[in-house]
């Protein structure tokens, strides 16, 4: 398993014209459950979003967790087959646009949601858990924006 999206960051040179500051590809992958991979795009610490325009990578850090308080994170996960189940929920408005195969999204014992190729999610702070029962792995491309209210799973 492996997700190798090319990621392009536009920006603006010093006389304000748009430039293209970063263009890579595969860069910024992790996992931590068996039969998933993780591609971090670009993550901000606050919002709204202060644009900086330096030509850094300040959005590509590698980070350990789901969501950064008071941020965003951009990610496309990959899920396998048989991927290790993991029920959460995250403080944040989630938006999912599934890019090809199929998953199905559990949502305590008995709402089951199938999601394929094209379809779009938008997850708001409920407990969730991505169980692929396919033959083909699932990849999904995530916006998770920070947010304030109720959480009653930990």
């Amino acid at each position: 398993m492996s997700v190798n999206v090319r990621r392009v960051v536009t920006g603006h040179d010093p006389e304000g014209k748009p430039v293209v500051f970063i263009d890579d590809q595969g860069l910024h992958t992790s996992s931590w459950r068996p039969h998933m991979v993780q591609q971090q795009l670009w993550t901000t610490q606050d919002l709204p979003v202060e644009l900086c325009e330096d030509g850094r990578d300040n959005g590509g850090r590698k980070f350990d967790g789901t969501t950064i308080p008071g941020g965003s994170v951009f990610k496309v996960v990959e899920f396998g087959p048989g991927v290790t189940p993991r029920s959460h929920q995250t403080d944040s408005i989630d938006y999912a646009v599934v890019m090809s195969g199929s998953i199905e999204m559990e949502m305590g014992d008995e709402v089951v949601v199938k999601l394929s190729a094209g379809d779009t999610l938008v997850q708001r702070g409920t407990v969730h858990n991505w169980v692929n029962r396919g033959e083909e792995p699932c990849v999904i491309a995530f916006v998770l924006i920070s947010s304030t209210g109720n959480t009653a799973f930990g």
